[in-house]
């Protein structure tokens, strides 16, 4: 595992396999389909995005790469599953596996936020317990989560996770305007533009 930031799209496979993982692990490891299907779903993502099988395996390769993802292959199984490595990696509780996957599909959140969103994974029963796992991924070496200078008229501080690097306080200090979603958005269609022809130029070396 490598510490290296991950790109956005990564983040996005990574916090789908944790999330898929807790949520419904009657169909976990995923196949390639689910996967797409996964990151590309309306809800609990922000942003939505329209990602295909490419993009998506380009992402799971890097992932691979870097120890955080792996392939699966029962006995006499035809289809490729893949699963993810990190709770291994730094040995996360189910309680901070529940926390980052949310962090890595919806941003910046505050322990209320997360509490809720949760549940399909993991329970929380108290806001304490919340903050106290947010606490061990801040404590973590090197940290998964951080927390966030509370934005004017909020009453709780957002946590961010760190895996795709260190967080801009400026940006997050305050919640963003309906027009930055937009702007995310453009740039992670940049980023898929540029990831496939990485993939391409990857691929030519084998024709």
């Amino acid at each position: 595992m490598t510490d290296t930031p991950l790109e956005p799209l990564e983040l996005r496979v990574l916090g789908v396999l944790l999330e898929k993982e807790l949520s419904t692990p009657e169909y976990y490891p995923l196949t390639l389909n689910a996967l797409v299907n996964g990151c590309n779903q309306s809800s609990n993502r922000s942003p939505v995005l329209n990602l295909d099988e490419e993009a998506v395996t380009f992402a799971i390769e890097r992932l691979r790469d870097r120890h955080l993802a792996g392939t699966v292959q029962g006995a006499g199984a035809r289809v490729v599953k893949y699963a993810q490595r990190l709770t291994e990696a730094r040995h996360l509780t189910v309680q901070e596996a529940a926390l980052l996957a949310e962090l890595l599909l919806r941003g910046p959140q505050t322990p209320g936020e997360l509490r809720g969103r949760c549940g399909r994974m993991y329970p929380f029963q108290e806001l304490e317990e919340v903050e106290a796992a947010l606490g061990l991924l801040a404590e973590a070496e090197p940290p998964l989560a951080v927390r966030l200078p509370r934005a004017p008229g909020m009453k709780e501080c957002r946590h961010a996770q760190l895996l795709g690097g260190p967080v801009e306080v400026q940006e997050a200090a305050a919640p963003a305007p309906p027009a930055s979603l937009g702007a995310q958005v453009a740039l992670l269609t940049e980023e898929l533009a540029r990831l496939r022809e990485e993939f391409e130029a990857f691929r030519r070396q084998f024709d």
